[in-house]
């Protein structure tokens, strides 16, 4: 099945069944792909009897062996030859710790860059919004810094016009900057786009210190804002996401928010918060509760492993991938806001595991 034909539904108008057919026939024939065309999933694969013949036997993905995420920080997979790479994505990491390598070919990038514009306009709509970025410009400019941060900021840019930078690079809110923004598009919608911690830290604190110091306050009650990359730090700090979500409201009336999850391994297909504050699998990708101690599927409701699944990954065999997140599936097809397929809540991270998110990494280092 090719990815293209997913393409041509709408990212959640597929009931259970439907997407189930869909995604088996299509993550079926990925297995097989990389088998194929990638040595060192081809050996994984033999060392767990998973053949050919046994790929046709399938009758639903959440059968199919998933890979550990952890492993694409230790070795290179990638399904195309070596020439037709034409970029390489590695993944947020603290200073010190070793980075994931995603390899793409220009087919794989174009689909997540087509899945990605279907998934978010269903929350945005079609039309570009004046796009404030709630970080500093150097990040996308500075190829060392050049990562899963700059690649989200790339990413969802797509999405805005005027697109204007809120940050120095010093880290510092650019109060002047920002005041211009809200004039040239005083009375539209805007958007805003950063990672938690960083809109935390640097948006919200210096507009809170604005208003106590100088008594001004900035405007944002008409817009919207989509951030992701880890809640870590502020759960240590014990700002929850109701706190977040209504501290942001109080400081500058921005009240349209919602937060994503998403990685660099599996670009392309990210969960969105809904108006009900669930994250929401499309029909392009899917999640899995596994029992942490058999990895048999979880009951709704029940806390887990969670087994994110992508239909895009082509030039490399991520496409059915076991996180270090803990995490619990909420319903199916059954959300109060009206979109189908399944809605699940981030637990946080497994015990041990690295702190990996854009988020959470940037405050790991944060002073």
């Amino acid at each position: 099945m090719e990815y293209s034909e997913l393409l041509d539904y709408k990212p959640y108008e597929l009931t259970r069944e439907q997407k189930k057919e869909l995604l088996t026939k299509r993550l079926t024939g990925l297995t097989g792909f990389h088998m194929l065309n990638c040595g060192p999933y081809k050996n994984m694969m033999d060392s767990i009897g998973m053949t050919a013949e046994r790929l046709e036997r399938v009758t639903s993905y959440e059968e199919l062996p998933f890979l550990p995420v952890r492993l694409f920080k230790e070795l290179e997979l990638v399904s195309v030859p070596k020439e037709n790479v034409f970029k390489t994505m590695t993944s947020s990491g603290t200073t010190g710790q070793r980075v994931s390598k995603i390899f793409l070919d220009r087919e794989t990038a174009s689909y997540q860059q087509k899945t990605m514009v279907k998934i978010v306009s269903d929350f945005l709509g079609s039309t570009r919004m004046p796009m404030l970025i709630l970080d500093c410009p150097s990040v996308v400019k500075n190829r060392l810094m050049f990562s899963a941060r700059g690649a989200g900021i790339l990413g969802f840019s797509i999405f805005g016009a005027d697109r204007t930078y809120a940050l120095t690079d010093d880290m510092t809110l650019d109060i002047s900057g920002v005041k211009n923004f809200l004039e040239r598009h005083n009375g539209q919608r805007v958007l805003l786009f950063g990672f938690t911690f960083m809109v935390w830290q640097h948006f919200y604190k210096e507009l809170l210190r604005l208003e106590r110091e100088k008594g001004e306050r900035l405007d944002f009650s008409n817009a919207v804002l989509i951030h992701g990359g880890g809640w870590k730090k502020l759960i240590n700090e014990a700002v929850s996401p109701e706190e977040f979500h209504e501290r942001l409201q109080d400081v500058c009336g921005l009240r349209n928010v919602h937060d994503y999850y998403g990685m660099v391994e599996q670009t392309g297909c990210i969960y969105m918060e809904c108006e009900c504050g669930h994250l929401h699998a499309s029909i392009y990708s899917d999640v899995v509760i596994r029992n942490p101690n058999d990895f048999t599927l979880c009951a709704i409701g029940e806390k887990g492993i969670l087994e994110t699944v992508s239909a895009i990954p082509e030039s490399y065999p991520g496409h059915l991938l076991l996180t270090e997140d803990e995490g619990v599936l909420l319903g199916e097809d059954d959300c109060p806001c009206g979109r189908k397929g399944k809605y699940f809540r981030i637990l946080g991270r497994l015990e041990n595991a690295e702190i990996r998110g854009c988020s959470d990494t940037y405050a790991a280092d944060f002073k």
